[in-house]
């Protein structure tokens, strides 16, 4: 793909931003879950890896060498696991309380994948043999 390097940054890029949208809400306590915020939960900062995978893939998309876009795979697909961890952690029900997905916490998986597809198609030019 000719814009794959492009797309992969536009969607790392997405990535940091989608990590400041509300990801899931708990109406019975009225908290609302980020990934940087998570009130009064036990969660932490749960995009917080999403963030530093997010710019470590953005920082290896631009480096034009071999290595750079065979770590990125790995960067990327570790991004997406935490992704699906996030969701799995964030969205089930805990002693009878179900919090409610927002539109975040599945932009979230839809952008890291984004990220991911983007990894295995690498714009770079290799030595021709003769």
């Amino acid at each position: 793909m000719k814009h794959a390097q492009t797309i992969g940054i536009l969607a790392a890029l997405a990535v940091i931003g989608i990590c400041y949208m509300p990801w899931v809400v708990i109406d019975s306590k009225q908290i609302i879950v980020t990934g940087l915020s998570s009130g009064k939960t036990s969660f932490g900062k749960p995009g917080l890896m999403n963030i530093y995978l997010s710019v470590t893939a953005l920082i290896l998309f631009i480096i034009p060498r071999l290595w750079s876009k065979r770590i990125n795979v790995f960067i990327g697909a570790i991004n997406f696991a935490w992704a699906i961890r996030n969701i799995i952690l964030l969205s089930t029900c805990q002693a009878g309380e179900c919090p409610q997905r927002q539109a975040g916490i599945y932009l979230l998986l839809a952008a890291t994948l984004l990220v991911q597809l983007m990894t295995f198609f690498p714009k770079i030019k290799l030595p021709e043999d003769n």
